[in-house]
């Protein structure tokens, strides 16, 4: 894997050294704070809006360096998961993780930037006395996401990422790391950079472009592919925003997208399956009480019977939201079920099916 990383650092080569050493000089000695950011993509996150309580209680220092453009972190109960964070930097997500999980759970944040973990393990065991837990539960480590060697096989309920993927030089690695290290019925939830089409080469070898989450950019239609090939069947996409167009005098588009993935005992579906399945949202999620948002065209009112595909209806009750939902056996096959969000313009969100 050392090889093949090496090898791969040909897009965005500094004189200085491969790509992967650049990164770490500029997320470990360059960037200082959020505000440091030449461009908007890597500080497009809601988190402070959406753990305002939890966030007063994390020393500046870590939230001076987020370097998001998301919130991965699901609307759900997490109490008593075991979560991995790949990227975790200086430990911002994984603190937040650390209260939602509770005692009985566990974080583990994975980065190769030393300056940004010392920061973490630096304010490690006051996060944990500020949240009012008798020990911390979080854990961080000197790590390729690529690898994520330091996390077993199967050990792990969630896996978290909040825009580091993009900065792979291997992102079809990183996605069978998180499989790897997921149980099954376990979810890949993050945030990242996804492009409206290929990225040129002029912003790929750009290494400042590429440090600040345009240059590494997927497709976001090549995205799902590589997420289908790691065996996440039928990821879903949970938000989409509009972060940068024409950059470098290139007519394209980057887009902050949330996207959901989960593995499950056998494959899902390839296609959206009609089985005349329904699913009723129970209202009892705490943060969704009126209504449930699985991903951008599923959002499932309480008491409400829904028809849903076998996918989705699997997602539902093969996995930890299985506690939230009444879903009907499979009747027979009726052809394929209509699901999917409408066409996506500039900004767009799509809609219900």
């Amino acid at each position: 894997m050392e090889k093949e990383l090496t090898r791969a650092e040909g897009t965005g080569r500094t004189a200085g050294g491969g790509l992967r050493e650049y990164l770490r000089e500029y997320y470990g000695r360059v960037l200082k704070a959020t505000g440091d950011l030449e461009r908007k993509a890597c500080c497009q996150s809601p988190t402070a809006k959406l753990f305002a309580d939890v966030l007063r209680r994390i020393p500046e220092e870590v939230k001076a360096r987020n370097y998001g453009c998301g919130c991965p972190i699901p609307l759900d109960d997490l109490r008593g998961l075991r979560v991995l964070d790949l990227g975790s930097g200086a430990g911002l997500d994984c603190f937040i993780l650390s209260s939602l999980v509770g005692e009985s759970g566990r974080v583990v944040g994975i980065d190769m930037t030393g300056e940004q973990l010392q920061v973490a393990r630096r304010h490690r065991e006051a996060v944990a006395r500020a949240l009012g837990h008798s020990r911390p539960n979080t854990e961080f480590h000197e790590d390729y996401i690529e690898t994520a060697a330091a996390v077993e096989s199967g050990t792990m309920d969630l896996v978290v990422s909040n825009c580091t993927i993009n900065l792979s030089p291997l992102k079809d690695k990183v996605f069978e790391a998180a499989y790897r290290v997921l149980r099954a019925g376990g979810e890949l939830y993050f945030a990242d950079i996804a492009a409206d089409r290929h990225v040129p080469e002029e912003i790929r070898r750009d290494p400042k472009l590429v440090a600040e989450c345009l240059g590494g950019a997927l497709y976001e239609h090549e995205l799902s592919d590589v997420l289908r090939d790691a065996g996440f069947g039928d990821p879903r996409t949970v938000s989409r925003a509009l972060v940068e167009q024409d950059v470098a005098g290139q007519p394209i588009r980057f887009f902050s997208v949330t996207v959901r993935a989960f593995k499950l005992s056998t494959p899902f579906d390839r296609r959206c399956e009609d089985y005349g399945q329904t699913t009723t949202y129970r209202g009892t999620c705490a943060a969704q009480p009126a209504r449930f948002v699985l991903d951008d065209h599923h959002a499932f009112e309480a008491g409400r019977p829904t028809a849903v595909c076998r996918n989705t209806a699997r997602m539902l009750s093969e996995t930890r939201l299985g506690r939230y939902f009444e879903v009907t056996p499979p009747v027979r096959h009726f052809g394929l079920f209509p699901c999917g969000p409408a066409p996506q313009g500039a900004g767009g969100q799509g809609a219900c099916c």
